[in-house]
């Protein structure tokens, strides 16, 4: 015989039946979980992005915004613009305030015995002073460096201006400057094994302790230039006459004359000709040569009439024109 309950008791079995089909569905359902989303806020858990509108609203633009510019203001700006784009220039090699250039010569056989002379001279020519003891100049056809106590020539001649040195065998032996074609500042001479062999002063062209003289009391007329090194007789000798024509030159090392000592006419209008040529000692160091050697002689109009060993024309009359060469 069935036997019915009570509705008072049927509803809390209905409850029962019903709970773990619900619990079930909850644990089957999709949830989509935020990591920026919170526990609290339900509401929003299936709106929620990794990325908000707030954050892509705020953030800067990528496009550049455009900027009213003047054309004034815009050729300004490709001016700098293209100045930023060239090359930087190349520094300009001056020394003494005039603008020089770079060059170099060699001499001797090839490998540890071969000279080397790095040097610089004057872009823009400039006639050096004419009483200064020797004048340095570089001939670039001949590709070496010429000692002259004359006028130099603007065609072919540079004159040596800037820092100077010679090497050999990679070594440096000898240092110094150059000035307007004249030596300057401080020189040095060493040995291929870094020793020291000599340095003497100069002040453009004149050695720092040399006796120098003078005709007039302004000192602007030099009348002889003679030059010292510790007390003995070291450098370049020059002597002038009253019309500031070239009357001798020559050298001393040791205190003894060397090499080639010239003498001149001294004319006043026709600049520093030649008359003669004497050779004395190599060296210093060897004993001294008391009386000279005449290697040439030229007669008033500079010809050649005398040579050692070759010619001999002091006999015979001067017919050529002044200047001309037989």
């Amino acid at each position: 015989m069935l036997r019915i309950l009570p509705v008072t008791l049927m509803r809390p079995l209905r409850l029962f039946l019903l709970l773990p089909g619900a619990l079930l569905a909850v644990a089957c359902s999709h949830k989509t979980v935020s990591f920026n989303s919170r526990p609290n806020e339900a509401a929003g858990l299936a709106a929620d992005t990794l990325a908000t509108a707030a954050d892509t609203t705020k953030a800067p633009s990528l496009v550049a915004k455009r900027v009213n510019m003047t054309k004034e203001q815009e050729r300004a700006a490709k001016e700098k613009e293209k100045a930023a784009q060239r090359k930087p220039k190349k520094k300009k090699n001056i020394f003494l305030g005039e603008r020089i250039k770079k060059g170099y010569v060699k001499s001797g056989p090839k490998g540890k015995n071969q000279k080397i002379e790095i040097f610089y001279y004057l872009r823009t020519f400039q006639q050096p002073n004419p009483f200064a003891p020797a004048r340095y100049y570089f001939n670039p056809r001949k590709r070496k460096i010429f000692k002259a106590n004359t006028e130099l020539n603007p065609s072919t001649d540079k004159v040596l201006h800037g820092p100077y040195k010679m090497m050999q065998g990679g070594k440096v032996i000898e240092t110094g400057y150059y000035a307007l074609g004249t030596r300057h500042l401080r020189w040095e001479k060493f040995t291929r094994d870094n020793i020291l062999v000599s340095k003497v002063h100069y002040e453009m062209g004149f050695p720092r302790d040399a006796n120098i003289t003078y005709y007039d009391a302004g000192q602007k007329q030099v009348k002889e230039v003679v030059p010292y090194l510790n007390g003995k007789l070291e450098g370049d000798y020059v002597r002038y006459t009253e019309n500031g024509q070239l009357e001798w030159s020559g050298q001393f090392e040791n205190g003894k004359r060397v090499g080639t000592w010239d003498r001149y006419w001294g004319f006043r209008n026709t600049r520093n000709r030649l008359r003669y040529e004497y050779e004395y000692g190599e060296s210093g160091f060897d004993p001294e040569v008391t009386e000279p050697v005449l290697v040439k002689e030229y007669n008033r109009n500079g010809v050649l009439i005398y040579e050692k060993d070759k010619l001999d024309n002091r006999d015979k009359p001067d017919t050529a024109r002044p200047g001309s060469r037989r």
